[in-house]
């Protein structure tokens, strides 16, 4: 595991969990099954800074009697008493709360394994804390998203809509028509309330991964909502930052 000091430069996620607060969706709760007592040592005042509470578990058993209030899970697949993708199966069974594995095995058959046993992620150790982060507040945000919950689900800036729960844009009362990945970057500016999202954030959360060209590819994906939505001042530029929505300068 990288190093903890990494964390607060790894990606910029402050403004998430206020705005969990403002939604009403409450700070994550992680339970942690995880038998290693030096990477439980490491993680959980890391999840901690970031807003998160956590429970550990050091064995797999219990872990489908510990699911109530729980957001995601973290599972590790080496565990002392049973191997982690059959507990997967098990939390599967009795609920859909998010679960990522996070595990030492990395090859390809051990990935497809894990995901087909439930598992809505996989990280391969050793991680990048600000990864993990990051992949937990996705599949949190997904996961919520999915259950509407009300008038929230609506966000409004200036003549933009956002309905995130049925995937609908329009300005003005007009629709826009926009790719999976237009509304995802969308969705999730619409939902950080004005603040900025990091660049690595945005890569992190839509596209689940990083790569050589995926600044380009995000400023392609921005320079196409601006045209759809009729006003490039919607999507703002925090240089060297990232980008907000926020409203067109002189707009109500």
């Amino acid at each position: 595991m990288r190093p903890v000091q990494h964390l607060e430069q790894a990606i910029g996620l402050r403004s998430y969990n206020a705005l969990e607060r403002e939604k009403g969706w409450g700070v994550v709760h992680i339970l942690l099954v995880e038998d290693d007592d030096r990477v439980a040592a490491a993680l959980r005042p890391a999840l901690h800074r970031h807003g998160m509470t956590t429970t550990r578990l050091a064995t797999g058993r219990p872990a489908p009697d510990h699911l109530a209030g729980v957001d995601v899970v973290l599972l590790d697949l080496g565990l002392p008493d049973v191997d982690g993708v059959d507990v997967c199966r098990a939390i599967r069974e009795r609920s859909d709360v998010p679960v990522i594995v996070v595990s030492a095995r990395g090859e390809v058959d051990d990935r497809i394994l894990g995901l087909h046993s439930g598992a809505d992620d996989y990280l391969v150790k050793p991680y990048d804390i600000g990864e993990l982060v990051a992949r937990v507040h996705a599949v949190y945000r997904r996961r919520r998203l999915a259950t509407p919950t009300g008038p929230e689900d609506v966000v409004e800036v200036g003549d933009v809509r956002v309905d995130l729960h049925k995937h609908e844009v329009t300005v003005a009362g007009r629709p826009v028509n926009l790719t999976r990945k237009e509304f995802q970057v969308l969705a999730l500016l619409a939902t950080a309330g004005g603040a900025v999202c990091t660049r690595s954030r945005i890569v992190a959360e839509v596209w689940g991964r990083s790569w050589a060209g995926a600044n380009r590819t995000l400023d392609v994906h921005v320079a196409t909502l601006r045209t759809k939505l009729g006003n490039p001042e919607y999507v703002q530029t925090v240089r060297g930052v990232g980008y907000r929505l926020g409203n067109p300068a002189g707009a109500e």
